[in-house]
């Protein structure tokens, strides 16, 4: 592309013009997220009706495939979700619940899914999230269900066996481990603070370049960066996130043993999404403890054509040797072929709970 530009004072007039113009439409694209809740409010629309999962996930897969560039499509996804995050803070102050504290990586998810116009609250362990938003103190939680290293997290699994929430929204986050620490050199550390997760995903660069210091697990790399910034013997393992918030140097980045290292969160609340064009049904099932039992639940979604993402089993904590499966589908469970195989996996099945379609990951 030609530069049609002959000096850097002309680049910066057009700069100036376009900030203006960006700036307008912001405002005017507020105002009319103020009149959606002037209307909504006078309808009778309940709190739930002001956060639509379905139409973010909407306009951001739009925001992508339109895209010409040169901004890539994912980086102008985040823009718009702070955009629309801003926009929704004039309907409605959201509260989010997630596991702390402040500069973990389910802060960060809740960040990303939510953007920074919400009230983020921490909490000290997921039981806590569930019970918090259950409550409706929050409105939506945010809690880290598998790595694609470490796999499964047990107690978000186990959360679900009695909980009423629905999952309305999944996170994916890419995840950068770094070497955090109050000095600026591994001289003198006497121990690695981490989550019991992270020190697993960078137990090969720890065995190279400190493996005869002890590693501590903690309940996260949040707490343990807060740990480090009140020791100068101590190193944790986390994000650049928290090394900016606990004011600790950056001693070697990206030390994690996969590079494509990413955790999946979800998105819990009290409804479940509409269909978006692009969703995932979790599920939880039971069968009696019988040859096929498990070929038995599986086949109706395979001749419905439906794609199955992920399975996991858990114990029932109802009988002993019984166990329960997660299962998530590709598809809404409005949608004619999930709500056929869903009628007869109920008929197949001992117990059936559906817990949550939502709009499958966008960015």
């Amino acid at each position: 592309m030609a530069n049609k530009y002959t000096s850097l004072d002309q680049v910066r007039e057009r700069i100036d013009e376009l900030d203006e113009q960006i700036q307008r439409l912001i405002n005017a694209r507020a105002e009319c997220a103020q009149a959606v809740a002037q209307i909504k409010t006078q309808s009778g629309h309940t709190e739930a009706d002001f956060y639509r999962p379905e139409r973010e996930a909407q306009i951001l897969r739009q925001v992508i495939e339109r895209n010409p560039g040169p901004v890539s499509g994912e980086e102008m996804a985040r823009l718009f979700r702070e955009i629309m995050s801003a926009c929704l803070a004039l309907e409605q102050a959201m509260r989010i619940a997630f596991l702390g504290p402040e500069g973990t990586y389910t802060h960060d998810a809740a960040l990303k899914h939510f953007g920074h116009s919400v009230t983020a609250v921490p909490h000290g362990a997921i039981d806590e999230i569930f019970r918090d938003v259950e409550a409706g103190f929050s409105h939506y939680g945010v809690v880290p269900i598998e790595n694609s290293t470490e796999g499964v997290v047990d107690h978000t699994l186990d959360m679900f066996l009695n909980s009423p929430l629905q999952i309305s929204g999944e996170v994916e986050l890419r995840i950068h481990h770094c070497l955090l620490a109050k000095g600026d050199s591994l001289d003198g550390i006497k121990a690695v603070y981490a989550h019991q997760q992270a020190l697993a995903q960078c137990r090969e660069w720890l065995d190279e370049n400190l493996k005869d210091v002890p590693r501590i697990a903690v309940n996260s790399n949040a707490a343990a960066a807060k740990m480090a910034a009140a020791d100068e013997a101590v190193v944790a393992i986390a994000s650049m996130a928290a090394a900016e918030l606990y004011a600790l140097n950056s001693i070697a980045c990206n030390i994690e043993d996969e590079p494509d290292n990413t955790t999946r969160f979800l998105v819990i609340g009290r409804q479940s999404p509409a269909p978006s064009g692009k969703d995932k049904t979790s599920l939880l099932v039971s069968t009696p403890n019988r040859p096929g039992g498990l070929n038995n639940l599986l086949k109706p979604l395979a001749d419905a054509g439906i794609s199955m993402t992920r399975i996991e089993s858990r114990p029932s904590r109802r009988a002993m040797w019984e166990y329960v499966f997660f299962i998530d589908i590709e598809g809404h469970k409005d949608d004619v072929n999930v709500a056929a195989a869903l009628d007869v996996l109920a008929d197949r099945s001992s117990v059936l709970k559906v817990l949550g379609s939502y709009p499958a990951a966008v960015v």
